[in-house]
C-alpha cells in the first residue's frame, strides 16, 4: 500500500530542509514527503503523484514566493485534489492572502514564521487527521447514499408487490365473484374470511367476524340431508381440508326457514410456500334440481351420486372414454391424418404415405374354431390378439384392423419396424403356444406377410357411420404375400419393395425364395422368407446352405430341373427340415418325372400352389 504523501512548498532552500527534516523526525516515516521551491514545480509534483495513484493528504507553502505565490497555489491544489487538506506557512502574508486561501484553497490553518515545532508537528497532525476524518466520513456518506438509494429502490418494488398483489386480489374477487357456484374460504382457524355473492344468497349471509370452526353449522344453519341435525363439526369438508385432504360431500343442507337447499360440496387445503396450511376453499353448488332429477330417475342414483361426488372420478373417467377410443381408433391414425381428437375427422379425410403393411393370420383357424364355443372363441382370439398386440406397438406400427383372427397392422417409421414387429409376434407365439401345451392344448401356427409401399389412408362411410381404412396395391400385396406363407410353410415372408427398404438387411435370417406372379400384377413379385426365429438347427442350416440354395433356385427359374434337383437334394441332405426345399423337390420331380434324389415322407402332403408363375 502507497503512503499518503505531504508536498513542502517554499522558495528559500533552509526553510524548506528543515520542513522536510522536522516532518520526517515527527512522523517516522509514516507519509512520502515532497519538496518544491515553487508553485510551478509543486503543481507537476501533484500531477504525478495523482497520477501514480498517491494520497495527497497536505499541502504546505509559503506564501511569498516569486512568480506564483502561496494563495494562488493553494487555490490550484484545490482545484485538483479537492479534498487535500493546505496550511499556509509565512510571515509576511497579509490579510486578503490569507481570506483568499481560506475561501478558495481550504485553508486549514496559518502558521507564523518562525513555528514552533510542536505547534508545527500537532497542527499537521490534526490537518492529515482531518482530511481522512472527511474522506472516511465522504466513503460513509456515499454507502449512506447508496444504501439509501437500495432502500428507495427496494420500497418502489415492494410499494409495486404490493399493488401488484393488490390488482391481484381484485381480479381474484372479481373472478370468484363471477363464478356461478358459490365460494366460501376460511383462515388456518376455521375463522370465514371470504365469501362470495352466490355463496351469500345460499347461505342466507356473509363473512360473521368472532365465530369459529366449532359453531359454524349453527351460524350457517348447515345439517345433514335428510336429518334434523347440525352436520357434525368434525365431519365437515371444510374441516377436512383444514386437515390436508381434499373432499366432497352432497349430504349437506342449508335451511333458511322454511325453504331447504340441498348443496354439493368440495373442499381443499390452500398451502404456503412452507407448505404450511393457511387457507381452506369451499365451492358450494345448490344440487335442488339434480336432487329433483334423481328422485324422477332412481335407477341411476348410485351412478348419478359418484359422478357428481367425486371430481376425480369423473376426470378418470373422461380419461378412460377417451383411452376406449383409441382402441378403436389409434392415436397414429389420426395423427397421420393430421388430427388430434377423433372429434376432429371428418368424412373423406385422406392421406398418401408411404408405410410397410402387416398382415397376419392363425393356421387352419376355421377348424379350431368349430371345436369351441362362440364363448371360448372369442375368449381364445382375444387371448391371441392380446399377446401379438405389444409386439406391433413395441415397434412404432399400430393395428388398423382385426379381421376375425386376423392382424392387419401399418408402420410409417420404416420396414425394419414391420419385420421387428413379425420377428417379435413369432416369439411371441412361440411362448404363448408353451402356455397352450401346459394347460393341455395344441400349439397354433401363423403366418405373417409384409409389403411396403405408396397407400392412402382415410375415412370411408357415410354420416351416421365411418371407418378409418387404408386403399393401395400396397395394402392388397401384402395379403396375397400373407396367403403364400401356406404355400410355402414358412412363418413369415416379405415382399422385394419391403426388402430394399431395410436399412440393416444383415441383421436379421433373409433368404430369396420365389418371384410369383400375383392376382392383378403383370410383372412376378419376389418374395423373401424370414426365418430368424426358426429352431436354431434350422436356422444354422438354411444360413448354411444359403449359396447352394441361391444357385438351386437360378437352376430352377432358368429350367435347369436336373441340376436344381441335385443342388435341393445337397440343401435337405444337410437340412432336413428345410420346408421351401422339400417343395422345390417335389416340384423338380414331378416336372422332371424322374427318381427322386432324396425323398421325406411328408413331401406327399405338400401343395404345389404358389409355385414359380402360379397366380394367387
Amino acid at each position: 500500500m502507497k503512503k499518503p504523501a505531504i508536498i513542502c512548498v517554499d522558495d528559500e532552500l533552509t526553510i524548506l530542509e528543515s520542513l522536510e527534516r522536522e516532518l520526517r523526525i515527527s512522523f517516522a516515516g509514516k507519509y512520502k514527503i515532497e519538496t518544491a521551491e515553487g508553485g510551478e514545480e509543486a503543481l507537476e509534483i501533484l500531477d504525478e503523484l495523482l497520477e501514480n495513484q498517491y494520497e495527497v493528504p497536505l499541502v504546505i507553502s509559503d506564501q511569498i514566493m516569486p512568480g506564483m505565490k502561496g494563495d494562488v497555489l493553494l487555490k490550484m491544489v484545490r482545484e485538483k485534489s479537492p479534498k487535500t487538506v493546505t496550511i499556509m506557512l509565512t510571515g509576511q502574508a497579509n490579510l486578503e492572502a490569507v481570506i483568499n486561501a481560506i475561501n478558495q484553497a481550504n485553508l486549514y490553518r496559518y502558521i507564523a514564521k518562525p513555528w514552533e515545532p510542536e505547534d508545527l508537528r500537532l497542527t499537521v497532525e490534526k490537518a492529515i487527521d482531518s482530511y481522512f476524518q472527511e474522506k472516511q466520513l465522504a466513503e460513509q456518506n456515499a454507502k449512506l447514499q447508496e444504501m439509501n438509494e437500495l432502500l428507495a429502490r427496494l420500497n418502489s418494488e415492494q410499494a409495486a408487490l404490493i399493488a401488484q398483489l393488490q390488482e391481484n386480489e381484485i381480479r381474484l374477487k372479481q373472478f370468484l365473484e363471477a363464478m356461478p357456484i358459490g365460494v366460501a374460504v376460511v383462515d388456518a382457524q376455521g375463522k370465514p374470511y371470504y365469501i362470495n355473492h352466490q355463496a351469500k344468497e345460499i347461505l342466507g349471509k356473509g363473512v360473521v367476524p368472532g365465530i369459529s370452526l366449532e359453531n359454524l353449522s349453527q351460524v350457517y344453519q348447515v345439517y345433514q340431508a335428510g336429518k334434523d341435525r347440525h352436520y357434525p363439526t368434525e365431519k365437515l369438508p371444510i374441516m377436512q381440508a383444514l386437515q390436508g385432504k381434499s373432499v366432497i360431500a352432497d349430504d349437506l343442507e342449508i335451511r333458511q326457514g322454511d325453504k331447504i337447499i340441498p348443496l354439493e360440496v368440495y373442499a381443499t387445503p390452500i398451502y404456503d410456500s412452507q407448505e404450511q396450511i393457511t387457507y381452506a376453499i369451499n365451492t358450494l353448488q345448490d344440487i335442488t334440481e339434480r336432487k329433483q332429477a334423481e328422485e324422477d330417475r332412481a335407477k341411476f342414483i348410485s351412478e348419478l351420486f359418484e359422478l357428481n361426488c367425486n371430481l376425480e372420478l369423473a376426470l378418470y373417467a373422461e380419461s378412460e372414454l377417451a383411452n376406449a377410443a383409441k382402441r378403436f381408433v389409434p392415436n397414429e391414425f389420426l395423427s397421420l391424418l393430421g388430427h388430434q381428437s377423433l372429434v376432429d375427422v371428418k368424412l373423406g379425410d385422406a392421406v398418401q404415405q408411404e408405410m410397410s403393411v402387416l398382415f397376419s393370420d392363425i393356421r387352419n383357424f376355421t377348424t379350431l374354431s368349430e371345436t369351441m364355443t362362440p364363448q371360448d372363441n372369442f375368449k381364445f382370439i382375444n387371448s391371441y390378439l392380446s399377446t401379438m398386440e405389444p409386439a406391433i406397438a413395441q415397434n412404432h406400427g399400430f393395428i388398423d384392423k382385426y379381421i376375425g383372427d386376423g392382424i392387419m397392422a401399418l408402420f410409417s417409421g420404416g420396414a425394419d419396424d414391420a419385420v421387428k414387429a413379425g420377428i417379435n409376434m413369432l416369439q411371441r407365439l412361440e411362448d404363448y403356444n408353451q402356455n397352450r401345451i401346459r394347460a393341455g392344448y395344441a400349439p397354433i401356427r401363423i403366418g405373417i406377410g409384409i409389403n411396403t409401399g405408396s397407400l392412402m389412408l382415410g375415412t370411408v362411410g357415410g354420416q351416421m357411420r365411418m371407418d378409418g381404412t387404408v386403399i393401395s396395391d400396397a395394402v392388397n400385396l401384402a395379403a396375397r404375400v400373407e396367403n403364400l406363407t401356406k404355400a410355402y410353410q414358412a412363418p413369415m415372408l416379405i415382399t422385394h419393395q419391403t426388402f430394399v427398404q431395410l436399412n440393416q438387411s444383415h441383421q436379421y435370417a433373409i433368404r430369396l425364395i420365389d418371384r410369383v406372379q400375383v392376382k392383378g400384377k403383370s410383372q412376378l413379385v419376389t418374395v423373401y422368407e424370414v426365418f430368424e426365429t426358426e429352431r436354431p438347427d434350422i436356422k444354422e442350416g438354411k444360413l448354411a446352405t444359403l449359396p447352394i440354395f441361391l444357385e438351386a433356385l437360378d437352376n430352377y427359374s432358368e429350367g435347369k430341373l436336373r441340376e436344381a434337383q441335385q443342388l435341393f437334394a445337397d440343401c435337405l441332405h444337410q437340412n432336413p427340415l428345410d420346408k421351401v426345399v422339400q417343395i422345390y423337390l417335389k416340384r423338380c420331380q414331378e416336372q422332371n418325372r424322374v427318381t427322386p434324389i432324396y425323398s421325406e415322407p411328408n413331401l406327399s402332403g405338400i401343395s404345389a400352389n404358389g409355385a414359380s408363375n402360379s397366380s394367387l
